[in-house]
């Protein structure tokens, strides 16, 4: 066998139809905010924490609608609540209190 000096990883796909979304209803009750959401990645892009450590409430949100709790909790765990996300919004979110309530529901 011939040695091209990489491997092929096993996928990372996630099937929608088995994720339990029951968590994220939850969560969209208490803040409806976090369906108004579109990934623009303003809040990552403004973030002064993302330079140094892998933090991103737009991964965090989608990490929640995939059910990956605890991925996205990592994405939100050096959050510095300096609500620089929350001045970039294009949709208005306020973004530190979306982040307090996700760090509430799922634990810190």
């Amino acid at each position: 066998m011939i040695d091209f000096g990489f491997t092929v990883s096993p996928s990372s796909r996630i099937n929608l139809d088995e994720v339990d979304k029951k968590s994220f209803v939850a969560l969209s009750k208490i803040e409806p905010d976090v369906v108004k959401c579109m990934a623009c990645g303003s809040c990552s892009a403004s973030c002064t924490v993302s330079q140094f450590q892998p933090t991103s409430v737009r991964k965090a949100i989608l990490s929640l609608q995939n059910g990956q709790i605890s991925q996205a909790m990592d994405f939100l765990k050096h959050c510095m609540l300096c609500g620089k996300c929350t001045m970039v919004c294009p949709r208005g979110i306020n973004t530190r209190h979306l982040i307090i309530s996700i760090q509430k529901i799922y634990g810190k």
